[in-house]
């Protein structure tokens, strides 16, 4: 539990040091929970980025990336229909990251699915 809260703290670092804000962590709803929901601005509009995070000590048990399977996927997708219900002045494209912290290395998979 210990290494995903600061997993997740070093993400949330991570985007917010390269232009994005971060308007909510740890969002829960029945379906399941969003780690980091952050917004970034740009010529064309409004991205709103998912972003879950996926913490590993090694590779022991598999790669970070191989755990958001198409269920969780579709978890990730149910919860933030909800999320966004819950927030209408939030208007955007969505895009959904997934962001492997292997150790202290991280890495970005942006547009994951």
């Amino acid at each position: 539990m210990a290494r995903a809260r600061w997993a997740e703290e070093l993400v949330a670092s991570f985007y917010q040091r390269n232009g994005y804000q971060i308007v909510a962590r740890n969002w829960h709803c029945r379906e399941g929970e969003l780690d980091i929901v952050a917004t970034s601005h740009s010529d064309t509009g409004l991205t709103i980025v998912v972003i879950e995070v996926k913490a590993r000590a090694t590779n022991n048990f598999g790669a970070p990336f191989e755990a958001v399977t198409l269920a969780k996927q579709k978890k990730l997708r149910i919860a933030t229909t909800k999320f966004l219900a819950a927030n209408p002045d939030l208007h955007g494209e969505i895009r959904f990251d997934v962001v492997a912290v292997l150790g202290t290395k991280i890495e970005v998979l942006q547009n994951a699915f």
